[in-house]
């Protein structure tokens, strides 16, 4: 059963129901000698890169074709489902991500660019891509680089490929990987973004009546990370509550 959205002018989440985190991007060089993430896209996301320190530069890949945009403090940068993109640290690059739907690119919607051999179903993709959250650090490092080195071998191999078969490829097995958690993402997105949106059409509503009685309702939040340093996809995240997972 799906449980009840809250009252619509009672959403208190982040603006527009985006999360943040903080991201170190990763210093670690790869085989072609540049350092950094691991290539990855989103399927219902768009994800913005606020810089707030360091030097480095983001590559994308979309069916338009490779880009590379330079990364510097105070630059915004942001791009929309479907672009694979791969954050490249130059110097102690530092990023405030901000992530449409309650932070689901953190928390599901991310596929990475591996060899299409690890693509064929959820558990193959999950024995190549999981992190052991009980495992010591090093042990964690070490799955987190393998897993970036693999999937820098799938985007090398997209990002050569002539013609738009590769990526089309690519699409249709990064969307039946998700496939099944569908209905949770649509869950989040319920309560998230479409009860802010909701929020905001309720206020007006009351506003055009005469009704100022939501301002009544009015919360201030506040909070510090809930976990710090957690190996992520690009980078070493601070993490805040109900942001990702």
């Amino acid at each position: 059963m799906v449980s009840p959205a809250p009252h619509a002018a009672a959403f208190a989440g982040l603006p527009g129901g985006v999360a943040v985190s903080h991201l170190a991007v990763y210093d670690w060089p790869a085989d072609d000698g540049v350092c950094g993430g691991t290539p990855h896209m989103h399927l219902t996301c768009s994800e913005a890169y606020v810089v707030t320190g360091g030097r480095g530069s983001v590559q994308t890949l979309t069916t338009s074709g490779y880009e590379e945009t330079p990364l510097a403090p105070g630059t915004v940068a942001w791009f929309t489902p479907g672009t694979i993109h791969r954050l490249v640290n130059e110097d102690d690059l530092r990023i405030t991500v901000l992530m449409q739907n309650s932070g689901l690119p953190e928390a599901g919607d991310a596929v990475l660019t591996l060899p299409p051999r690890c693509l064929t179903d959820p558990e193959t993709y999950a024995a190549a891509t999981v992190i052991p959250a009980d495992a010591p650090v090093a042990e964690q490092e070490r799955v987190a680089r393998a897993r970036r080195d693999l999937a820098l071998e799938g985007y090398r191999a997209l990002r050569e490929a002539e013609g738009p078969e590769a990526l089309a490829a690519f699409h249709e097995a990064a969307a039946a990987l998700v496939r099944p958690r569908l209905a949770d993402w649509r869950e989040r997105w319920r309560r998230g973004a479409e009860a802010a949106v909701a929020a905001t059409g309720e206020q007006l509503g009351r506003l055009e009546r005469g009704d100022a009685s939501h301002l009544a309702e009015a919360v201030v939040r506040a909070q510090q990370p809930a976990v710090r340093g957690k190996f992520g996809m690009c980078g070493r995240l601070d993490v805040y509550r109900g942001a990702a997972s």
